[in-house]
């Protein structure tokens, strides 16, 4: 899976240079697999990028601002939604990628895994258990008998 940013290498705005540099450092950081696609310079980025921003997150005026990120075809966010999972540390889950491995998602994601398994050891030890008391008071009833049967001859 490629991450797709799409960006305005020529814009004249700041403020969407420092978004674009903040996605792609930070993409570049985590080694994510990613393709820069250029919509000042290809019309068919351009119009690719529009269409398939979904309607519900485009501005009022209908046209979104790069940088625009992609999974593939799937449509991930714009640098508002990066922003936001970067401050909380989900941004392989923004990004629809599995966390690697040694990574604090992917710690957690083995922790819960192991308290699974736990939880079914400790059922099966907690089984075994119940099935050795039983085991055990079925021997002393059988003793008890033995004994009483004993005591009376």
């Amino acid at each position: 899976m490629v991450i797709k940013v799409f960006l305005a290498t020529s814009s004249g705005s700041t403020a969407i240079k420092k978004k674009q540099q903040d996605v792609v450092g930070f993409l570049e950081a985590l080694k994510v697999d990613y393709t820069q696609l250029d919509i000042a310079c290809n019309e068919e980025n351009r119009m690719w990028m529009r269409q398939n921003v979904p309607e519900e997150k485009k501005p009022s005026n209908g046209i979104p601002l790069p940088p625009q990120i992609f999974n593939e075809e799937s449509y991930c966010g714009d640098y508002e939604t990066f922003f936001d999972a970067k401050e909380d540390n989900s941004v392989f889950a923004f990004l629809g990628l599995a966390p690697p491995p040694g990574s604090k998602g992917h710690a957690e994601e083995y922790e819960e895994q192991e308290d699974e398994l736990q939880s079914e050891d400790d059922e099966e030890l907690r089984q075994l258990e119940e099935e050795e008391e039983a085991d055990v008071e079925e021997g002393e009833e059988d003793y008890l008998e033995e004994t009483q049967e004993e005591e009376a001859e």
